[in-house]
Parts: C-alpha cells; structure tokens; sequence
C-alpha cells in the first residue's frame, strides 16, 4: 500500500453531507475536522441556481457550518470560465439568482441583442419563450453553453426536468450541441483547485455518483471517495470501467483521515 498526503479536500453537497435538508451522518463532524486542522477544501454543487450564501444557510440549518466562500457551484465554474475565455462579454441566461449573480460579478452584461454566449441553466419555470429566443441566439451565431448535463432534478413533488434536458431540445431545434461546464466535465475540479491554491496530487474529491463526482475526479487525477449514502450502490460499482480509489459507507469513514492528512491506498 502507498500513503499519500491530502491536503485538500473536495467534496459533493447532496448524497454526502446532506440528504435534502437533513445532514447525513458524520458531515458536520467532518467540515469541522477540516477547519480545525487547516485543510483547504471546497462543497461543490451541479445545481447552479441558489447563490453560496443561499447554499450556506442551507447547509447551516442542518447543522452544518460552511461558509459562502467554501462552496463551488457550476453557475460560479461557468461564470469563471466564460470571463476567462472573452472577458467582459455578454450573455443571454436562462437560470436564476445564481447564476445571473455570477456572471454579473464576472463582469458579464446579460443582454438580448448579438449576445455572445447562450448560457442555460437550472429554472423552476422554463418558459416556451426564452427557449425560443436561445434558439434563435444560436442559431444567429451565439456560442452555446449549458452549467450542467443533469437530465432530471428532485423536487417535493417528484422529479423535475433539468439543464440536460432542456438542452437537448436546444440541440434538437439548433443542431448545436452545448460545452457542459459542471459534472463530470473535469474543469469544474481543476477551476474548484485554482479558487484554494490546491494541488491534483494531494486533492481528495469525495461523491455519491460514480458517473460524475468519482469520473470527473478520476481524470482531473485526484483521489476518489464514493460514499454510499447517495445514487451509486456498492454493487454497481463494479459495472464502471474506472474505479474510485476507496468505498466507504459515509463520509464519517473519512473523518480520521481528514485529521491526519494521509491516506493509505
């Protein structure tokens, strides 16, 4: 066995420190393990429509206490993304608060006319209309981008459409197929990494999915963690061709190694 050193720590929100708005097991023990020894680490979230503050709150009545700026969603990676590839540019969004707060504190202007981005998000009311006007954006040359690839969402009421397939039908009308920038696109780690200062080498990335928490971490060449408290089972662990790099029960396995810094594997 190999002991490696972890300095740093990514880590999913839904399926490991909380299930909707109850904290699992371990999970608050776990971020305070993290603060109490210096550990840089970061949440991260696919979902890109609360803000960090929004999320913080969130996490916070759960009894978890993360600060806004330890939390890394997909409206921040997209918005980081965009700003770096045509700085002060401009956008027609379709999403909510966090991603419109992003891209204005990217310097972005949200705008209708010759925009230079189509950007989609997560909406609770997608409207025929500002489909119809995406379309038309990119189909007049507007360049094409989507926060996340997730298909579906969890509501109270049961599951909901999300980005993914509202993209879809974007692709579908327009023949253009959008960059995804969360999940399991392995910028969304490598953007995460540039915010704390951390290193691929010494970053643990910690999930509930094998298909985009422990894929995407995998080729960002970090060390994987699959908790079983979320989507992924043991069992169909074995039908991926790649491998996290440890199965636990819950993230209250990884609490021992959050103290020490090292990790045998």
């Amino acid at each position: 066995m190999a002991v490696k050193k972890i300095e740093t720590w990514l880590t999913d929100m839904d399926g490991v420190l909380v299930h909707e708005n109850t904290a699992l097991p371990g999970a608050a023990e776990f971020i305070d393990t993290l603060k109490r020894n210096n550990r840089q680490y970061l949440v991260l979230t696919n979902n890109p429509i609360y803000t960090p503050r929004d999320l913080s709150a969130r996490l916070g009545r759960s009894g978890i206490d993360v600060p806004e700026d330890r939390i890394w969603t997909s409206a921040l990676a997209t918005a980081d993304f965009v700003s770096r590839t045509m700085p002060r540019g401009s956008a027609y969004v379709i999403g909510e608060a966090g991603l419109t707060t992003a891209l204005h504190e990217a310097g972005f202007i949200l705008s209708d006319i010759n925009p230079d981005y189509v950007i989609l998000g997560e909406t609770r009311t997608y409207s025929f209309e500002s489909i119809t006007t995406a379309i038309r954006l990119i189909l007049g040359g507007a360049r094409f981008i989507c926060t996340n690839p997730d298909a579906t969402g969890p509501s109270e009421n049961g599951v909901l459409p999300a980005a993914g397939a509202v993209a879809a039908l974007v692709t579908k009308a327009t023949n253009r197929e959008p960059y995804f920038v969360g999940k399991p696109n392995p910028i969304m780690f490598r953007t995460a990494l540039n915010r704390v200062g951390g290193h691929s080498e010494t970053t643990a990335m910690i999930g509930d999915r094998m298909d985009t928490d422990v894929v995407a971490g995998v080729e960002a060449g970090l060390n994987t963690f699959l908790v079983l408290t979320g989507i992924t089972t043991r069992s169909e662990v074995e039908t991926f061709p790649y491998r996290p790099d440890q199965v636990v029960d819950s993230i209250q396995d990884l609490i021992d190694i959050a103290e020490s810094g090292v990790v045998e594997f």
